[in-house]
């Protein structure tokens, strides 16, 4: 658990706080123990949508980008490592020359590679292990420069590292994509929008009147503002599985997350299925793409009257569902 790596960490001495000073704790995870550190002088910096209202939840100050300046800060590494750079490399920037910088991260989000990456590069200390996971310390300044986040191009969309799909077009986002109708009248909108793709398609249609995009990660609804001008166009960071819209839908598009963290749960599109149906009006149509091994069909069946297959290939499905059922 991170909470036990920190606490060893502060006990130690490997990361000596300053005694006064913010402390930015850099994208941590819902549930994660931050009781080892001062609440008052602790900034939850993270721009995904249910880790933040968790933190805020609970007392803590949370914004979506790291400001600084700081007196230290704690790294918590995500999956994608290029990402993590990215996040290593604005905290070496935020905060005060020599301050304390701390990488923390599970085995299995690679934090081995990324300590080894860091080596040579900057005054990195020993790493300390616990709970499936190290934590090691490095004093804040240059040399990380090339780390930083920088905006990449698809196809003519903008992305950035860390968000889905950052390097191509999703597979199945294609196949939904090619699969809409030429006609969408009405309302549209687009759950777990990500940087754009489905929504610019949506937009391309006859009769669209507006496209909302509802996305929790912050960078990647930035990039879709950028690749998406259009009045029609309305962006919501939030997460697609409890926002109420304040309209009902004639249309939902998506190509829901079926992840939480390295494992595959399918309940978190099971989630997005519940949103689209109390999204939608009476008549309304959920356009879905799937892969083909993903249990949504029981779930598809309890809460739409008509459901079929209209397109897809080998891995991926895509789904026509239309009329959601009304609980009583």
């Amino acid at each position: 658990m991170r909470s036990a790596r920190l606490e060893m960490a502060l006990d130690s001495g490997l990361w000596p706080l300053p005694s006064e000073g913010i402390i930015a704790v850099i994208r941590p995870r819902t549930g994660d123990d931050l009781s080892a550190l001062p609440k008052d002088r602790v900034e939850v910096v993270t721009g995904f949508k249910p880790d933040a209202d968790w933190f805020a939840g609970r007392g803590y100050r949370v914004v979506t980008r790291a400001e600084g300046p700081y007196a230290a800060a704690v790294v918590c590494l995500p999956r994608a490592r290029a990402q993590g750079q990215a996040l290593i490399a604005e905290a070496a920037a935020r905060v005060a020359p020599g301050g304390p910088v701390a990488v923390d991260g599970q085995k299995t989000d690679g934090v081995d590679a990324m300590l080894k990456d860091l080596r040579g590069r900057v005054a990195l200390s020993e790493a300390l292990s616990k709970a499936h996971g190290k934590i090691a310390v490095f004093p804040a300044g240059p040399g990380l420069e090339d780390w930083a986040a920088r905006p990449a191009e698809v196809e003519g969309f903008r992305t950035v590292a860390g968000v889905f799909s950052a390097d191509g077009i999703d597979r199945g986002s294609a196949l939904l994509a090619a699969a809409l109708p030429g006609e969408m009248k009405g309302k549209v909108a687009d759950l777990g929008a990500g940087w754009g793709f489905l929504a610019r398609a949506v937009l391309a249609r006859t009769g669209v009147k507006e496209c909302h995009l509802v996305e929790a990660e912050a960078e990647a609804l930035d990039c879709a503002r950028v690749n998406l001008v259009d009045a029609r166009a309305q962006f919501h960071w939030a997460d697609a599985t409890t926002l109420r819209l304040p309209k009902l839908m004639d249309h939902v598009v998506m190509n829901p997350p079926f992840h939480a963290g390295r494992d595959a749960d399918p309940a978190l599109g099971l989630a997005f299925i519940g949103a689209a149906a109390r999204a939608l009006a009476p008549d309304g149509v959920l356009w879905l793409v799937a892969n083909r091994h993903l249990p949504y069909d029981r779930a598809l069946k309890a809460l739409f009257r008509e459901v079929q297959e209209i397109g897809g290939d080998a891995a991926f499905r895509v789904v026509r569902a239309s009329c959601p059922i009304r609980s009583r």
